[in-house]
């Protein structure tokens, strides 16, 4: 297929932009058109890369707002999804319908690409870790987004979680390096932090991904984490994974609320990448990551909206917003297009995916064009910078991916929403 995406009033990647058509051939962006391709008007609209969704946890998005998890601590709050988990059944038909209401809400907000640290496994010894990490993959198939896998472990012992890693790696994505062909399923190993997970484990899982070429991604500082470490360890979470060989050039840490500037110059010396998540930070009371301070240092920062059990919203572009309206509590002020860079080629380069996030010829065509044509939009003397301070929780009009359009005119292409809301409350009964 080709397309031609044309009349844009400004079109914006990370580092430049433009006026003018955009040309699609196949999977990727091309810089001349094809006379057969199908014309989308795009008059009236801003056009950006499809947003990279860094550290999501889709599990719960058939979870959120459940009593006992808002306003309380990560100690408290844990054993209450725990919980609801539990009492669900976690299979793939559980991680499956979740799955599939997290990524249409992602793309219906111009999410792409979405990587899923999935955390929580079957303790009954009936669905496999291959079953879970299918169902989502399931989803993700219908639904037409790019997918990040990252088996991740919340107390696993060693073995259960390398077994796993591996298992789910020679499934979804067998090739070394963890990537599929098409480039639309990735695989990624990642324990949940120093806090729940013991040195073993880090060992195993890192094994894992040097024997399989896979990235490895992780959590630090948030408020529990730090708590844990220096209780358990008397050191902090930066410093046990300096020592256990986690901070490289292949790892990525999600949060990083409350670092030190020593702690931010030993990330940059050690070409580790980061992930900002405001819109869970901010209401668990975690703080805010210097991320002005992080980009100074030359450390690479990506975006993520983390779950619905913290932050009940999966809408990036609102958490760009929320990261540049807090940022200036803790530092220099993010200006919209650093927030928006963040959320595309930042959470890219952050999985290892620079054909991400950006629109250039021959990167991967993955698009989102934004109608800033109505009343909320109007009076703007700036359109990109528009996108994130204007018209809190929009949607693109369109949305393609790997040259597909998968949203056309505010609607999924592949699926019905309504049928998705009905599955995933039927499987949760609620």
């Amino acid at each position: 297929m080709s397309i031609t995406l044309r009349g844009a009033r400004a079109v914006w990647t990370p580092g430049a932009e433009h006026a003018g058509d955009i040309h699609i051939r196949g999977e990727r962006f091309a810089d001349v058109g094809d006379p057969t391709a199908e014309v989308i008007d795009a008059s009236g609209c801003v056009v950006t890369p499809g947003l990279v969704n860094a550290h999501h946890h889709l599990l719960q998005s058939g979870f959120r707002t459940l009593p006992g998890t808002r306003g309380v601590a990560m100690r408290d709050w844990l054993p209450a999804m725990a919980a609801a988990y539990s009492e669900a059944g976690i299979d793939g038909s559980l991680t499956e319908s979740t799955a599939l209401v997290g990524l249409a809400e992602a793309l219906l907000s111009g999410v792409t690409t979405v990587a899923d640290h999935h955390l929580n496994w079957p303790t009954d010894g009936g669905a496999s870790a291959v079953d879970v990490a299918r169902g989502v993959a399931r989803a993700r198939a219908r639904l037409g987004a790019r997918l990040v896998f990252v088996r991740g472990t919340a107390g696993d012992a060693p073995d259960v979680a390398a077994t796993g890693a591996d298992a789910i790696a020679a499934a979804l994505a067998p090739g070394r390096g963890g990537v599929t062909p098409d480039g639309l399923v990735q695989v990624a190993v990642g324990p949940a932090g120093v806090h729940s997970d013991r040195p073993e484990t880090f060992a195993a899982l890192a094994d894992v991904a040097r024997e399989r070429g896979l990235r490895r991604r992780t959590q630090a500082n948030e408020q529990v984490d730090t708590e844990i470490a220096l209780a358990r360890y008397g050191r902090r979470p930066l410093e046990l994974l300096e020592e256990w060989g986690w901070l490289a050039p292949d790892v990525t840490i999600a949060h990083l609320c409350d670092v030190t500037d020593g702690e931010i110059d030993l990330l940059a010396a050690r070409g580790v990448a980061a992930t900002h998540a405001p819109g869970c930070d901010v209401p668990m009371g975690w703080g805010i990551a210097r991320v002005a301070r992080l980009r100074a240092a030359g450390i690479r920062v990506g975006l993520g909206t983390s779950g619905g059990g913290s932050n009940d919203a999966g809408h990036l572009l609102a958490d760009a917003r929320l990261a540049m309206q807090v940022s200036g509590l803790v530092g220099a002020p993010l200006a919209a297009r650093d927030v928006l860079e963040a959320a595309t080629a930042g959470s890219a380069d952050g999985l290892g995916r620079p054909e991400l996030g950006r629109i250039a010829p021959g990167a991967a065509a993955d698009v989102c064009v934004w109608d800033v044509s109505g009343a909320a939009d109007a009076g703007t003397a700036d359109a990109v910078a528009g996108l994130v301070w204007l018209r809190p929780g929009r949607r693109p009009r369109h949305v393609i991916v790997a040259g597909r359009v998968v949203v056309r005119d505010y609607r999924l292409v592949e699926a019905d929403e309504e049928e998705l809301v009905r599955r995933l409350a039927e499987r949760v009964g609620r």
